[in-house]
């Protein structure tokens, strides 16, 4: 397969840094060399694999694809998962005119205007997390994870470095024991890869339907509940306008104005960021905390 590089404009503020050093479900970076290395399961059937590094050069990203495994796909199809990972899909332009204009939003924002959002690679991929990290350390699930691409998976070469693939649907009906992966997760995984291959767990079917009504849909997986279905919906599909009441984001608020607030307020306040209600809670938990640019 021809391994190209497409150029990726880049509407408003963005840092591919700070989206890759984010940390985000099985992303747990501390360094970063100018090279974002993505390595997933293609948009689809989930079952090519693709290896991509993401670099930012100016305003703009280039994305090459730089190992693939697996039947041949659109490499446009590869191109348009990436920039929906990194959040280069969006008007980051209009988001952060709203940021500006807000009086809360705007100190937080400016600590790091070129912060987005980092996504899960896919609804596939974030169900395989949802059950491989339930009830465990996120560390404990990152390891996990690891050693499940790397047993039934793929590891791939991104700009000189492994990169371990979870296992297509295919390969992940094969998992049949996986150490430190409790016995009950293993027919969890197998509806995961089935309902994958129905199509059921596509980015354009679960975007099509009323959030509600994907998370309840998906909440017919085994193990998988009101909180992982959230996740896989939200921040799997790219979704920009759903609101997440989170402890963080409301700790974050009552520091900002002297006083608790509750999900009803939340949600009254939320109203002024349609239609990027989940950057910006994203924003307030990832940046709440940090110091004042210059500070």
């Amino acid at each position: 397969m021809e391994t190209p590089t497409v150029r990726v404009p880049l509407r408003g503020p963005y840092d591919l840094r700070e989206v890759a050093l984010m940390g985000f479900g099985h992303r747990d970076e501390d360094s970063f060399d100018g090279v974002m290395r993505l390595g997933f399961c293609v948009d689809g059937d989930y079952e090519s694999q693709a290896g991509v590094g993401v670099r930012q050069e100016g305003e703009a990203l280039t994305v090459t694809v730089e190992q693939f495994a697996g039947p041949p796909v659109d490499p446009e199809r590869v191109t348009a998962q990436a920039a929906r990972v990194v959040s280069a899909d969006q008007d980051g332009q209009a988001y952060a005119d709203l940021c500006r204009a807000d009086p809360v939003l705007a100190p937080i924002f400016a600590r790091a205007p070129g912060f987005r959002p980092a996504n899960f690679y896919s609804p596939y991929e974030a169900a395989i997390w949802s059950i491989v990290s339930a009830r465990r350390p996120r560390s404990q699930g990152i390891a996990l994870r690891q050693r499940l691409a790397e047993t039934y998976g793929t590891v791939l070469t991104v700009a000189g470095q492994p990169v371990p693939v979870v296992p297509t649907p295919s390969r992940l009906l094969e998992v049949d024991h996986l150490p430190g992966l409790p016995a009950d997760r293993v027919p969890r995984l197998h509806a995961i890869a089935e309902a994958a291959q129905r199509g059921d767990l596509a980015v354009d079917r679960l975007t099509a339907l009323e959030v509600d009504a994907a998370k309840t849909e998906l909440q017919r997986l085994p193990g998988i509940g009101p909180f992982y279905s959230t996740l896989i919906t939200v921040r799997a599909c790219g979704l920009t306008d759903v609101l997440a009441t989170e402890p963080q984001v409301l700790k974050h608020l009552k520091a900002t104005y002297g006083r608790s607030v509750d999900a009803a307020e939340l949600e009254q306040l939320a109203e002024a960021w349609r239609p990027w209600r989940t950057w910006v809670t994203v924003m307030l938990r990832a940046l709440g905390g940090r110091a004042d640019a210059g500070g």
